[in-house]
């Protein structure tokens, strides 16, 4: 359990070092929207060799299906009510900063309760899916850290905000490695697909036409670029 926490919290780390160079200095919103095309296309990546191939192997195509579906559904359902935190604000910008935060979790969690579920079956840690965890983590803390402290709020309030959802974060590692312990392979499938339909959902919702609008037609090559270096690194640690 020890390395599933040690490596949950070099995945979540990201969002705490996002925070900090969001609250360091005013990011170019090119910059940033190269970084969201480059994570998007490393999840892209993720989602493909890490979660949907790799829950076929150990619990079946029904099992990974039911839990994509699952995923999907949750994560649609929940993002529409992060989506009202912001116009419900009396600062608009601190509220869009929260949902991101908000957003950021829902995210983090079942990726790195699959992180998890890799260190405790024995394949160790898999550096595609940690690199696009810790990529896809980064814009998101810049954003929505420079979104809170332009609404006013206090940074001290933002680092809490965000040393929570870090820490609760590195924990779902941990779970997810009591979870494979304690359960069978068509379960743990299961995970594997709700955090896969999870993250397409946010992918196609948010990230990548958020991606687009700040970087432009670029936004496409730095997307083929994430996913040919998170496929290569899952190719290349197999």
């Amino acid at each position: 359990m020890g390395d599933a926490l040690f490596w949950g919290v070099v995945a979540a780390s990201s969002l705490v070092f996002g925070m900090v160079l969001g609250l360091a200095r005013a990011w170019p919103e090119k910059l940033i929207g190269l970084v969201l095309a480059f994570g998007a296309g490393a999840l892209v990546s993720g989602v493909s060799f890490e979660l949907f191939e790799q829950g076929v192997a150990v619990g079946g195509a029904a099992s990974v299906g039911a839990g994509l579906a699952a995923g999907a559904l949750v994560y649609f359902v929940l993002a529409r009510a992060v989506e009202r935190i912001g116009p419900n604000r009396s600062q608009a910008a601190s509220g869009g900063g929260t949902a991101l935060a908000l957003g950021a979790f829902l995210d983090g969690i079942p990726e790195q309760i699959v992180l998890g579920i890799g260190i405790a079956a024995g394949e160790g840690v898999s550096v595609a899916l940690l690199v696009a965890i810790f990529v896809s983590n980064l814009p998101e803390a810049i954003g929505s850290a420079t979104d809170m402290r332009a609404g006013g709020t206090s940074l001290r309030q933002i680092r809490l905000l965000w040393f929570a959802v870090a820490v609760l974060c590195a924990l779902a590692t941990t779970l997810g490695y009591l979870l494979a312990k304690e359960t069978g392979g068509h379960f743990q499938a299961a995970i594997n697909g709700f955090a896969a339909g999870a993250l397409l959902v946010m992918l196609v919702d948010s990230m990548i036409p958020e991606a687009a609008s700040k970087s432009g037609r670029v936004a496409g090559l730095a997307t083929t670029l994430g996913f040919a270096v998170a496929a290569g690194l899952s190719t290349a640690t197999a």
